[in-house]
């Protein structure tokens, strides 16, 4: 994986510009965390190309930005990703006259280009932000995979002169935010999707004013003529069709697809490990990788899992967390024989690393659950480079407590954020009348709707579900996944995510809603596709969430951290929320759920979001417009 920046301007001399290239440069070094390995950068006529690399395929030949070509054309590539068909479309290339030099899947991606322009985006298999620079069409085509596992923002606009016009890119938004002409600005929009939303963004949008990203399963096209006209066109939707096959052969075809995408998303040039809480989906994903470990004679698969000092003492069980972990990753370890580490964080290193995840996500995010998974990140990154994760099983099996409660079922709203009146309560009245909340939730919501690919003459309760499931796939799905990524590329670590391969994804959106819930049970369907593959203990657990700290100290430690930002008249927070309501909480006894982002957040954790939020607007000097 890697992190890109390109600039792409009006004027045809910018590559003559010193200064322009100092400023790519800047935009990729911001992410040198995403490419430790190396850097590259590349300019001709009105555009530059920076890349910090992370070597997981190919370390000779996969450097970047890479050119090609291709009779009297020349492309030129930033890419960050990773194919999974590579060998696939190498074949049917060299079937067409391409010769390679090495074996990366950064050569392939951009000789597809070369051969069929923007129809190479619907042939890849795998997760990717990429551009490519078409020099004698003079033109830019950017791209992002279907699901949206790997990021790219993007600024349209007018620069400083001698600027003039420009389109800017970059895999995170510290990437933009190094290029002069992108200011962090938050308007009442950008506040809304802050705290009217949660961690969450609308598609598309990039929080900042002016800034967008490319959206899932789409690709930009830009004009050297015209760089602050962004044309977009969706390369890959989900679509809705009455499902052909019997209740047999879906159960084996979901098998066969989940089997399949673990086995190719292995591949690498470094070692690869997977990580494991004893869930059902880490526990299959293991087990799929194991299998495959052990047709091809390479030992055990080295599996990492979490968990919190202390939380053996104060583990509080709920409808949502009914048990602890630890107990099922052992069960697990002794059932497939991994080469296991078991990554144990103190609360107190969980409280030191709530800004550092801020700063990796650009945000204010998931407090403690963002956190935590920088620490175990970075913890893994010392074993490994690639990891595989059992993320986003959930939104594509719907396993989710609001597929199943019919209070979320029904509620005119995102089904995790009907208890909006709740949490707005911590706000301050200046901010409410700013960004109308309630108003712009409701409106977020009709244009999702919206969007939603119908079933001709579903019935109202399908109908419903397959609403509920759009909304899990396109606006919490990304929650996960922009955590996912953010969170390892700070430490350098690749995490995929088999669960997210379109096949899979394109085959379960159409399975009948009621058999999603085989046999009675939350991911029914999945659950019987992987019999014989788990112990049926482990098969049949009930859902536990990614863990998270039940410690005291951890709740005293951000309540006084909190209490001191409300003390503090400069503090940047005090005018967006009521700071008496806040300090009544913060002080009070217990640790009642406050429903902030949907089931995520309880007391500590809507103090830590808060705490993120003040530093965020300290440390990037944002400005309200």
């Amino acid at each position: 994986m890697c992190g890109i920046a390109g600039w792409l301007g009006e004027r045809p001399d910018l590559a003559s510009d010193p200064e322009a290239l100092r400023t790519v440069e800047r935009m990729a070094d911001r992410m040198a965390s995403r490419g430790p390995d190396a850097r590259g950068l590349w300019a001709s006529g009105p555009v530059a190309f920076g890349h910090r690399r992370l070597v997981v395929v190919d370390p000779l030949g996969g450097g970047q930005p890479m050119l090609y070509r291709h009779g009297p054309d020349l492309y030129a590539l930033v890419y960050n990703g990773e194919l999974y068909n590579t060998e696939d479309l190498r074949h049917e290339l060299a079937s067409r006259g391409h010769a390679f030099l090495g074996h990366s899947d950064t050569e392939v991606l951009l000789h597809a280009f070369a051969e069929w322009g923007e129809e190479a985006f619907p042939r890849l298999d795998g997760i990717f932000a990429v551009a490519v620079w078409d020099d004698t069409r003079r033109r830019l085509v950017v791209a992002r995979d279907r699901l949206g596992v790997k990021p790219l923002f993007y600024w349209a606009g007018r620069t400083a002169a001698p600027g003039g016009r420009a389109f800017l890119f970059a895999s995170e938004l510290k990437g933009l935010l190094a290029h002069p002409a992108v200011e962090p600005v938050l308007d009442a929009e950008g506040l809304a999707e802050i705290f009217a939303l949660g961690p969450g963004r609308t598609p598309g949008h990039g929080v900042f004013r002016g800034v967008r990203e490319v959206r899932p399963g789409s690709f930009l096209r830009v004009r050297a003529d015209a760089p602050d006209e962004v044309e977009e066109v969706f390369y890959w939707r989900l679509e809705s069709r009455p499902h052909e096959d019997d209740l047999e052969t879906t159960v084996e075809t979901v098998r066969t697809l989940f089997l399949d995408a673990a086995r190719r998303q292995l591949v690498a040039d470094v070692p690869v490990s997977a990580l494991l809480s004893g869930g059902l989906d880490s526990s299959a994903l293991v087990a799929a990788v194991t299998a495959v470990f052990r047709r091809e004679g390479r030992g055990p698969v080295p599996t990492f899992s979490v968990d919190y000092a202390g939380n053996e003492e104060h583990f509080q069980p709920s409808d949502f967390q009914p048990d602890d972990d630890a107990p099922w990753v052992e069960r697990m370890v002794a059932e497939l024989g991994t080469a296991h580490r078991r990554v144990v964080l103190r609360h107190e290193d969980l409280v030191a690393a709530l800004l550092p995840a801020m700063r990796a996500r650009d945000l204010p995010g998931m407090a403690d659950v963002d956190a935590s998974l920088l620490l175990f990140c970075r913890a893994i990154k010392r074993h490994a480079t690639v990891a595989l994760s059992g993320e986003c099983a959930d939104e594509v099996f719907c396993g989710y407590p609001w597929f199943r409660r019919e209070d979320a079922i029904a509620a005119d709203t995102f089904p995790w954020s009907h208890t909006l009146g709740v949490r707005l309560g911590m706000l301050s009245p200046a901010l409410r009348d700013a960004i109308r909340p309630e108003a712009y939730v409701a409106r977020r919501y009709e244009e999702a709707l919206a969007e939603v690919p119908r079933l001709l003459g579903e019935a109202a309760r399908p109908a419903r579900m397959r609403e509920i499931a759009y909304l899990t796939l396109t606006r919490w799905m990304p929650v996960l996944l922009d955590r996912k990524d953010r969170m390892s590329m700070a430490t350098g670590l690749e995490i995929r995510v088999p669960f997210c391969d379109h096949r899979l994804v394109e085959y379960v959106w159409n399975v009948p809603w009621e058999w999603k819930f085989l046999d009675g049970r939350v991911k029914g369907l999945f659950r019987r596709a992987v019999s014989g593959l788990l112990p049926d203990d482990v098969r049949l657990r009930r859902k536990s969430p990614y863990p998270k700290t039940f410690h005291p100290g951890y709740r005293a430690a951000v309540s006084d951290w909190l209490l001191s930002i409300l003390d503090d008249p400069a503090s940047p927070l005090g005018p967006l929320v009521d700071r008496r309501a806040l300090r009544e909480a913060a002080q009070a006894e217990g640790d009642l759920e406050v429903p902030f982002f949907g089931q995520l957040m309880r007391r500590p954790q809507l103090f830590a979001f808060l705490v993120q939020v003040d530093a965020w607007l300290r440390e990037y000097r944002v400005r309200l417009a």
